[in-house]
């Protein structure tokens, strides 16, 4: 079986008793994968009342894990929002490869809060933001991401609207952003920030967010610039000296070492993401400006934009996977305040798109 068969749609009507009698004496692990998904697709067609029985359940356990890997993600695709699935079934495919598991810790049903606690324990980092995405995520399970303190998985939990974050949760969330400058954004948005935590957030965000949160609230700019002014003096105490947001030197130092790299074809796809783990935006920004032929401007509005959609055309257009940008974004948005913002569908989902279409698509998002 071919992995364009295995992305094909579901067919219109399951297939035959026959058909898949035959297949289940056939022992061709080709003739295995497709009994697989036959079953699934006659369970989707007639779904089963009630819990599968034990045997039908484990003859599902037993042909995922022998299952070659496109074949357990479109299984996963295909039982993502399916409540008839075996649950162990469900739980193997959240703590396989992320790329596996994430249609199902995105919205099976059938994932319990101590199913994504253990996923959050034992599984990746990418597993781990996937659970902070997950809609209508339990309370239990936010406090336990907030208890961790991972500042990615903080992240796509502030950008998650309908978790069920408490007061309290939401006040440790505030607190954190106090290191973790990625949390600012989102939470300035965020629709349960009370007044009294957006002036505790008032005193350490940039002049943009104290824009935003003195047009939602009533904050009293006078009685905070004390406040301000001692965070500030305490911040330069200290032997760390703040690095200034537009240091020309520096902006010119990287555009000439993404030059150079050019010149020596060196320069690559798998740089942009080097820059980013090695926290350096600027670089990132001249390199992905230089590798998809847009200019400066161009990737900088990208990076400020209220949707994470343009600067996924400009990655695609660089050559970045469509399958590393969402974790790509979360460092990006770590040190770029928490931008861009979470507006609009995730077009990444959607499926693969060329360079030269991407390209396209980011030149007319912008407006350089």
């Amino acid at each position: 079986m071919t992995v364009a068969q295995l992305r094909s749609p579901p067919l219109a009507s399951p297939p035959a008793y026959p058909d898949l009698l035959a297949l289940a004496r056939n022992p061709n692990p080709d003739a295995r994968e497709r009994l697989l998904l036959g079953v699934v697709a006659l369970c989707d067609a007639r779904p089963p009342s009630g819990e599968l029985s034990p045997v039908l359940s484990e003859i599902f356990l037993t042909l995922a894990r022998q299952a070659e890997r496109e074949v357990r993600k479109v299984l996963s695709q295909r039982l993502a929002h399916a409540d008839w699935a075996p649950p162990a079934l469900i739980n193997v495919l959240a703590l396989d490869e992320i790329e596996i598991a994430r249609p199902v810790l995105a919205a099976s049903p059938l994932l319990q809060d101590d199913d994504l606690l253990r996923v959050l324990v034992e599984a990746t980092l990418e597993h781990q933001i996937e659970i902070a995405r997950r809609p209508h995520l339990g309370g239990r399970v936010a406090d336990a991401i907030i208890d961790r303190g991972e500042p990615a998985t903080l992240t796509a939990l502030a950008f998650n609207r309908t978790a069920e974050l408490s007061l309290d949760g939401l006040r440790r969330l505030v607190e954190q952003s106090r290191r973790v400058a990625a949390l600012r954004g989102p939470l300035t948005r965020h629709p349960r920030l009370t007044e009294q935590l957006a002036e505790q957030m008032y005193q350490w965000v940039g002049a943009a967010l104290r824009q935003s949160i003195c047009a939602r609230f009533q904050v009293d700019e006078a009685k905070l610039a004390p406040l301000i002014e001692q965070s500030v003096y305490d911040a330069r105490s200290g032997t760390m000296q703040p690095v200034p947001a537009n240091d020309p030197d520096r902006d010119e130092m990287e555009r000439r070492l993404v030059a150079k790299l050019q010149s020596a074809g060196q320069l690559r796809a798998g740089y942009l993401v080097r820059a980013i783990r090695e926290r350096r935006l600027g670089l990132f920004i001249h390199a992905l400006a230089t590798l998809g032929g847009f200019s400066v401007a161009q990737v900088r509005e990208a990076l400020e934009a209220r949707s994470p959609e343009a600067l996924f055309y400009a990655c695609a257009a660089a050559g970045v996977d469509r399958a590393v940008y969402p974790a790509l974004l979360t460092e990006i948005r770590l040190l770029n305040d928490g931008l861009p913002g979470d507006a609009g569908a995730p077009v990444w989902t959607r499926g693969a798109i060329s360079p030269a279409s991407a390209a396209r698509s980011f030149r007319a998002l912008v407006k350089g």
